[in-house]
């Protein structure tokens, strides 16, 4: 079995560093966010930072990379207009969504450059991303500096939800495995995960 220490971290090739150290914790959320800015411009860009905070409020959290290195122009419009959606990106459009990490600038919608389509829905200033099994549409709420790498914790809370109606179970838990969702391994791997088992609240054995 691989051993690094942490004094061998520093010795790694710069990009083996990367892929390993945004890999090794396991799978995560694939998401697009969507916003627009004050003047008007669409955005989407694809995350792997997006978790769940707490269900009462419904709050979600997400990480960005220390915003004054380069433009963060998903981040810069959610500070201007407080709106943006969370949408959920599945299998057919793998592709389409992980070009949405190229970095273009801001007067350029990645919706005209990719074959995603935006959607409106209940006068939300920030667009969809039409055919997303899951939607969310979501407020800013407050932000934290992670003074140790100067990432920003942003939180956020879910004001609408859409969901595809026959992932839904009857106690209300969200097959994404029926929506074939997929989640996101390190930067660039996609993965495809299958549902195998629900197993009930747990209590202390007697």
């Amino acid at each position: 079995m691989l051993h690094l220490r942490r004094q061998d971290f520093d010795d790694l090739d710069h990009v083996y560093r990367i892929n390993m150290m945004n890999s090794c914790s396991g799978f995560k959320s694939a998401n697009l966010i969507g916003t627009k800015s004050n003047d008007g411009t669409p955005n989407v860009a694809v995350f792997s930072s997006v978790t769940h905070l707490g269900s009462n409020p419904p709050l979600l959290g997400i990480v960005f990379r220390p915003v004054s290195d380069v433009p963060r122009n998903t981040y810069d419009n959610i500070k201007e207009t407080g709106q943006f959606t969370v949408n959920h990106i599945h299998l057919d459009i793998i592709e389409q969504a992980h070009h949405t990490s190229a970095k273009y600038d801001k007067s350029i919608s990645e919706f005209d450059i990719t074959k995603l389509e935006e959607e409106y829905k209940n006068d939300w200033h920030a667009p969809f991303v039409k055919g997303a099994p899951i939607q969310m549409a979501l407020t800013y709420c407050e932000e934290y500096i992670i003074k140790t790498n100067n990432t920003v914790q942003l939180i956020a809370e879910i004001k609408d939800l859409y969901i595809q109606d026959d992932i839904v179970e009857t106690d209300g838990f969200v097959n994404l495995a029926k929506a074939n969702i997929v989640a996101i391994n390190g930067l660039d791997g996609y993965a495809l995960p299958a549902l195998k088992q629900r197993i009930e609240y747990q209590r202390p054995k007697k």
